[in-house]
């Protein structure tokens, strides 16, 4: 069973808190790396048969690493001319320094979606070489590794939201969970949960200000929008985000949630006594049965989230994380020929989320955003024990594919938690309606974000 080490929070967080081959004589062909032609630097590649050379390559610390230098050594396999110096960095305090100083620069580095549109100056343009794959991606990782129509990022895992749920305390309240069709059938599920058991905050919401927010993205992108449209106009004030705090508000009022911080330790307590029954939230959620929750392990399981419209779409992206190629990498086809393996060549996703020394059972904390990899009837992962044995990656798949198209991340959406991250705070502690969010928050973006990007 896959037992991963590390919240998606610590993977996450830091990202969004500010902003291959020498080949020597080899086949793969390339502008001149550090070029500093006015355009974007384009790489483009013929065939990987005789490549070879030496690249470095940055992973962040912790149980991905350790996931990622297994599947290299895969690599290495396919491509023994090819030496890989896989580091283990905390990308998240250098990487974007080292793209602007280029100094000490990798060939190519993990980084989060959120952070690749702010630092496109700084990266290969990627659009070329991924087009022979684009029919058959994610359009929502497509859409925020893109800006202006380039694309600069190797698209990798997709992180679908999903229901977690107490099959036991839904079964005692009478709830199918078959049929939490729409978010008005969730506040149901909650009112009978909450009959049952007075104490109860049956549903999930979360007291950390980034956290939130992001979780208010994966409900906008459920709707087919998301903060700031393609060209980077604010579009908070829509239909779609006041039915979403409209929502909220209700829960809130009804006293059907539970506002805690993600993991922590009064939001264990309410799991694993009962008060918290409905959590929803990204496919990487799968970590706390699996490695926190003791009492209450095997007694979760999981489904689509519920549909803002009766037959709308039934997951959002909550998260994700990509590769870039700095654009002053000295090796950087070779960079390229890695990065290809691991997203788009069986052997390489089977080896970075299949059975292996660091999770046994797979990783599955996230699913492949390129969709030949992505199969219902032939799962990269197994059944997880602490959700009863359930197939959560038949589950993660089938909403993987629900997930609407989004638009670039812009580069200011970090520092805009300090409105809308806190201002949704404030409705959650019933201090701000809807509308009180929507326009101090679309005032403030704009004003101190929009108009100075």
């Amino acid at each position: 069973m896959s037992r991963p080490s590390v919240p998606r929070r610590s993977v996450l967080r830091g990202a969004l808190g500010v902003g291959a081959l020498a080949v020597g004589a080899g086949p793969l062909a390339a502008c001149a790396p550090g070029s500093t032609g006015s355009g974007p630097r384009k790489l483009t590649a013929t065939s990987s048969a005789s490549a070879k050379g030496e690249i470095t390559i940055w992973s962040r610390s912790g149980d991905l690493y350790k996931v990622f230098d297994a599947a290299i050594d895969t690599f290495r396999r396919a491509h023994p001319h090819v030496t890989v110096h896989h580091q283990a960095v905390d990308i998240d305090s250098k990487l974007a320094n080292t793209l602007i100083t280029g100094a000490d620069l990798p060939d190519g580095s993990f980084w989060d979606d959120a952070k690749i549109g702010s630092q496109a100056e700084h990266l290969y343009d990627l659009t070329d070489l991924i087009a022979p794959y684009r029919k058959d991606t994610s359009p929502y990782k497509l859409s925020v590794n893109t800006v202006d129509g380039r694309i600069y990022g190797v698209p990798w895992d997709l992180d679908p939201g999903l229901l977690w749920y107490r099959e036991d305390l839904l079964e005692d309240a009478g709830v199918d969970p078959a049929g939490l069709a729409t978010y008005d059938d969730l506040l149901d599920a909650a009112r009978a949960l909450k009959e049952r058991n007075p104490k109860a905050g049956p549903i999930h919401l979360e007291k950390d200000p980034f956290l939130g927010q992001l979780w208010l993205e994966m409900l906008a992108n459920q709707q087919g929008t998301s903060l700031a449209d393609a060209k980077g106009a604010l579009r908070l004030d829509s239909e779609e985000y006041r039915t979403i705090l409209t929502w909220v508000r209700s829960a809130v009022h009804e006293k059907l949630v539970t506002h805690t911080e993600y993991l922590k330790q009064g939001d264990l307590a309410a799991l694993e006594d009962g008060r918290q029954a409905l959590v929803p939230w990204a496919t990487w959620w799968s970590f706390a049965p699996q490695q926190l929750l003791k009492k209450t392990r095997g007694k979760w399981r999981v489904t689509r989230l519920p549909a803002w419209t009766a037959g709308g779409a039934r997951s959002g992206a909550m998260g994700g994380s990509s590769f870039i190629i700095p654009a002053k990498a000295k090796n950087p086809e070779l960079a390229w020929l890695l990065y290809e393996f691991l997203c788009f060549k069986q052997p390489g996703y089977s080896a970075v989320y299949g059975p292996g020394s660091v999770y046994p059972g797979g990783l599955n904390t996230s699913v492949p955003s390129y969709t030949p990899a992505r199969k219902a009837d032939k799962p990269l992962f197994k059944p997880v024990d602490a959700l009863g044995g359930q197939d959560l990656w038949k589950v993660a798949v089938d909403a993987a594919a629900t997930i609407p198209a989004a638009a670039p991340i812009p580069a200011w959406w970090g520092k805009s938690i300090d409105y809308l991250g806190n201002n949704l705070q404030r409705l959650m502690e019933g201090s701000m309606t809807p509308d009180d969010v929507i326009d101090d928050s679309t005032r403030k973006i704009q004003r101190n974000l929009v108009d100075r990007a």
